[in-house]
């Protein structure tokens, strides 16, 4: 299943990204030099997204980066987070692995994760490394995904919170 630019839209609209309808128009190119979320976060959040992302989807890096800067334009301290987060990653990979975490393979990255605990950790903003690895990096992702027409292909949920799909949809009976 293909991710397009309509999933990025309704994930930013799940969201609440205040330039929902028009943050889909931005490039990475008009990110500002002073922002916290740069290439090397999105890059982090790319590689975080191949590992959380079910297989059958595709074209992960264009709609994780089409949303990341829609979604982190109008919020410094969550963007903040979020490269604080990639930070924690990276400093986690650097002393196991001695790179970074985009630099890693899959299979280390799956592993990475996992020896992080990232996927029994509470999230949370404030937490330890792996809570806030899970609250901005995993959580997001997910989030961003699953908030999409795909995306809820993918889970069982035809129709999605915010998705358009008539009464046809809960009217059927089951098959």
């Amino acid at each position: 299943m293909e991710l397009t630019r309509r999933d990025v839209l309704a994930a930013l609209a799940a969201a609440g990204a205040a330039g929902a309808a028009g943050a889909g128009a931005l490039t990475l190119s008009e990110r500002g030099d002073d922002d916290p979320v740069g290439d090397h976060e999105v890059a982090t959040l790319v590689a975080v997204a191949d590992v959380v992302y079910p297989s059958a989807v595709d074209g992960v890096e264009s709609f994780v980066e089409q949303y990341s800067v829609g979604r982190f334009e109008d919020r410094p301290e969550y963007a903040a987070g979020v490269a604080d987060a990639v930070a924690a990653l990276d400093e986690y990979t650097q002393h196991w692995d001695d790179a970074d975490f985009v630099a890693l393979d899959a299979d280390a990255r799956e592993s990475t994760l996992s020896g992080m605990q990232v996927d029994t950790a509470t999230p949370a903003p404030d937490g330890a490394d792996r809570e806030r690895v899970r609250y901005y990096l995993v959580n997001e992702l997910l989030y961003a995904l699953f908030s999409t027409p795909t995306g809820g292909k993918l889970a069982g949920i035809e129709n999605p919170q915010g998705h358009p799909g008539g009464t046809a949809s809960y009217q059927r009976g089951p098959q």
